[in-house]
């Protein structure tokens, strides 16, 4: 194939106009360029950007799902780039040659599907959580995984175009794992590369009662979006139980519960059950899709 074009999107609600200026300023560094840049006001208005990198501003805050498709479909008219990057607005790329290794991951295999990139902190540290596998005590050890980093990734616009964008239902939290998982299904691959490297700052999920409601919801919209029946209630029950287990707070596990029974009772999209072979796959992965 002829060498992969890469675009990147940047999504911000424009509470980081520092941070957003010095990721585009490491974008513009790198040695081999974007064919393309983006950024997405999600619901606010955008700072001055540096000179050929495309705007876009929402009238309104569409959630990480809504505010990347915009930034996907910006990309698709173009009509002249094969892979999207997606970079958080306060990160950082600080190394030269990230587009080079994307585009060489991509052109060295045309079923590579996402790649998920490593985060780590201003000292290297890289927390288990960004992690994209259950095994996380060694962050430096890729490979392929079954599902991928919000922060910092590549996605394949033919798998794109195959798939479907971000589920705008969900908004926000286990997007990637619904795009991940329709992915896999479809017989693409996703690789954990840790070479590649988004510098972040290191942060904590914001644990509050929104947060716990739509992480509960969403989870629940997976599970009935892409399961086969006989693993759904395996996959919530394992999720009740760990919930149960890690949650401290008891408003924090009400409006975990409130999330749930949320998910059970309203629409959810499109059911598209993964096929078994996709299960099997999963579970030589490392990850069954029951946790």
């Amino acid at each position: 194939m002829t060498r992969p074009r890469v675009g990147v999107a940047v999504l911000t609600m424009g509470t980081r106009p520092v941070e957003l200026r010095a990721l585009l300023d490491s974008v513009a560094k790198q040695r081999e360029s974007a064919h393309r840049i983006v950024v997405v006001g999600n619901g606010a208005p955008l700072p001055e950007l540096p000179e050929g990198v495309i705007g876009v501003e929402l009238p309104s805050n569409l959630g990480v799902t809504g505010g990347r498709n915009v930034a996907m479909r910006t990309l698709q008219e173009a009509g002249d780039i094969d892979i999207l990057v997606d970079l958080d607005d306060d990160g950082l790329l600080i190394e030269a040659d990230v587009i080079t290794r994307v585009a060489d991951l991509y052109e060295a295999d045309p079923k590579l599907g996402i790649v998920s990139f490593r985060i780590a902190d201003e000292t290297g540290f890289t927390q288990r959580r960004h992690v994209p596998r259950l095994r996380a005590d060694d962050p430096m050890r890729g490979g392929e995984v079954t599902t991928f980093l919000g922060g910092g990734h590549a996605l394949s616009m033919p798998m794109l175009e195959q798939t479907g964008g971000w589920p705008e239902e969900f908004f926000l939290t286990h997007e990637e794992t619904d795009l991940a998982w329709r992915a896999l299904d479809a017989g693409w691959t996703i690789r954990y590369v840790p070479e590649l490297v988004l510098q972040h700052p290191r942060t904590s999920p914001a644990r509050h009662a929104e947060f716990y409601r739509m992480t509960a919801r969403n989870r629940v919209w997976l599970a009935r979006r892409h399961l086969p029946a006989l693993l759904v209630p395996l996959y919530l029950g394992t999720w009740i139980l760990l919930t149960v287990a890690r949650t401290r707070s008891l408003s924090g596990l009400r409006a975990w519960f409130g999330g749930f029974f949320e998910g059970v009772r309203t629409a959810c999209g499109a059911r598209r059950p993964m096929h078994w072979r996709t299960v099997r796959r999963m579970t030589a992965l490392g990850r069954p899709p029951v946790i």
